[in-house]
């Protein structure tokens, strides 16, 4: 189906739970916004999902709750990703669990109700009232079931500066960058740059830099074609160890423990 189609589909009955499954392509979902709130899985790569304040980076095995009304655009990290999406009715009077956009590990249950799901596709109405009562299920155990929010973020870039700065850092990411050498390029001091980015996105130049490295290594765990040394200095790291050390501190697992626990299975 056609992506502009579908998303204008998804609203047309404001009672249904809407249900939508594809290969992504090369293709990217462009900005917007629904009313109901969106269940997001994804295989096969990671899926950037871009907000007016942040930048997600959703990684296989793992799903995103997108809340009613949020604005955000969608880009597979690769040809190979594949989305399943499940779009719910929210009532004002529910759990802030559905009003607040997060990323979460998909536990047993949720993985066997949306492999029951991967043939439906469109509206899921109460008339068809087995497959509405399973979707109503999927929804509850969401809430019910729901882990603490995995922080895999950035924030955006508002100075037209920084905006410059991150590019290069994300285009030269197979290059390692210092403070100081990156500061000179871009013709400003080293103080001026830290201060630079604690004012417009929070947090400091290595924090930053040190989360792009990793998030832009999970894109590249999921082909197996590369190892692990191999990523490591794909994202400009020269140390093995280093790589490995710095990718437990921020994911909690080492890359290998990633990669093996992200296997795909979840085929069409």
């Amino acid at each position: 189906m056609n992506t502009k189609y579908y998303l204008t589909e998804v609203d047309k009955n404001p009672l249904s739970i809407y249900c939508y499954h594809n290969l992504m392509g090369e293709t990217f979902i462009e900005s917007h916004h629904h009313d109901k709130g969106q269940f997001l899985y994804t295989e096969g790569g990671v899926v950037h999902v871009k907000t007016k304040n942040r930048i997600y980076f959703l990684p296989a095995r793992h799903y995103m709750w997108i809340p009613p009304g949020l604005q955000h655009a969608i880009y597979p990290s690769s040809p190979k990703v594949i989305m399943r999406n499940l779009y719910f009715p929210v009532p004002t009077n529910a759990g802030r669990f559905y009003y607040k956009e997060g990323i979460y590990p998909i536990n047993n249950l949720l993985m066997e109700l949306l492999l029951h799901t991967k043939q439906w596709n469109g509206d899921i109405v109460k008339s068809q009232r087995n497959k509405f009562t399973i979707a109503l299920a999927f929804k509850a155990i969401l809430e019910q079931t729901v882990s603490r929010s995995l922080h895999i973020e950035l924030p955006q870039a508002t100075d037209h500066r920084l905006i410059s700065i991150i590019k290069y850092l994300t285009d030269h990411i197979h290059q390692e960058h210092l403070l100081p050498e990156l500061a000179s390029r871009f013709s400003m001091t080293d103080k001026s740059l830290y201060r630079l980015f604690k004012k417009d996105v929070g947090m400091s130049f290595i924090k930053y830099y040190t989360q792009l490295r990793i998030f832009k290594s999970l894109e590249y765990l999921m082909n197996s074609d590369y190892t692990i040394s191999e990523i490591a200095n794909m994202i400009g790291y020269i140390s093995l160890p280093t790589f490995s050390n710095t990718f437990n501190k921020v994911m909690g697992k080492r890359p290998s423990e990633y990669r093996k626990s992200n296997e795909i299975y979840l085929e069409d």
